[in-house]
């Protein structure tokens, strides 16, 4: 690890401020952050503390949710508000992680962690993320886990946020402040598809820092929940995951919709073409496997992962159905 230097922000401006140094990264819980540097793949001049800013979780009257940047994963997942409102994003967050590392984790940095390719943690392999321009051994190597859609032949990893994919389904927008004032962006436009420049993950700015995560109010929301499968019941992260929100009308067809799938791509993947084809349809399990035939008719598998494609479609119409019939 090399040597840096720590700062505690006591407030945004201050951060910002701090955060002008030469290679500087904004600390959050540091689940991620730490153990990059310590593998070396990580390795700033300056860290800037901000896990005492933005921590409150305010519930508005309109029935949106501001959720300040530095709150705890656990916090949100425990508000009763967001459990009753929008049990998606409860659901997500216990699925993501060990309770140690939710207690610790927070919400900006949760939007902000890396990758979990096996190439990109080893020093030894090409990884067009860490060193753009090496390659990606894991285009032609165990690639199991990695892409089937938005990838590109510079880079074929994965977002491993659980709670980022809830975020995507219930439309957030992701608040941010910098050098240049505030500004925002929804959710599903902060991350990036990887493209020639994996190592660019998302739109922030230098020295842009993630301030809070609104939830605009969506009463069918009520009606969620999320979806994870992966090899090993205990913390593990998401082969395919789920989440979806369903409201129906009262003949049974589809009023409204949000899926968004996690797992498959290189950022939370909202399913805009099987939302689409579902609003107006029947709530049936045929309908549900026929958009998630829609959404993944792009998909582009590797060696090792062509059986997402099936289990992502297997996943989405079981967790609709599940929604259809009234269970959470």
């Amino acid at each position: 690890m090399i040597p840096f230097t720590y700062s505690r922000a006591e407030d945004v401006p201050a951060a910002i401020r701090l955060a002008c140094a030469p290679q500087a990264k904004y600390l959050g819980g540091g689940t991620n952050l730490v153990d990059l540097m310590r593998e070396g793949i990580e390795g700033p001049h300056a860290l800037v503390d901000v896990t005492g800013l933005s921590r409150a979780i305010e519930h508005r009257p309109d029935g949106s949710v501001l959720i300040g940047a530095g709150a705890k994963n656990t916090a949100v997942a425990m508000d009763e508000v967001i459990r009753t409102r929008f049990p998606v994003l409860a659901r997500a967050i216990l699925a993501g992680a060990s309770g140690q590392i939710r207690n610790m984790a927070t919400v900006g940095g949760n939007l902000l962690q890396r990758t979990r390719c096996t190439y990109f943690y080893d020093e030894a392999a090409r990884c067009n993320k860490r060193q753009p321009g090496s390659g990606c051994d894991a285009l032609e190597g165990f690639n199991r886990i990695h892409a089937v859609l938005g990838a590109s032949p510079a880079c074929v990893a994965t977002h491993p946020s659980d709670m980022c994919v809830a975020l995507a389904a219930l439309g957030a927008i992701v608040h941010l402040e910098g050098e240049g004032g505030a500004r925002s962006l929804s959710l599903t436009d902060f991350h990036r598809l990887p493209g020639g420049r994996p190592d660019i993950e998302t739109e922030l700015r230098p020295g842009e820092l993630v301030t809070a995560v609104e939830l605009p109010a969506l009463p069918f929301a009520a009606r969620s929940t999320y979806r994870k499968v992966r090899d090993r019941a205990s913390y593990a992260f998401a082969l395919v995951s789920v989440a979806a929100a369903l409201d129906l009308d009262g003949d049974g067809t589809v009023k409204d919709v949000r899926l968004a799938f996690g797992g498959l791509a290189h950022k939370p993947w909202r399913a805009l073409a099987a939302e689409k084809a579902l609003r107006g349809g029947p709530a049936n399990e045929k309908a549900f496997r026929a958009a998630a035939e829609a959404e993944l008719a792009g998909a582009a598998p590797l060696r090792d992962n062509g059986f997402k494609i099936e289990l992502a479609k297997r996943t989405a119409a079981a967790t609709l159905s599940q929604l259809a019939g009234g269970l959470q």
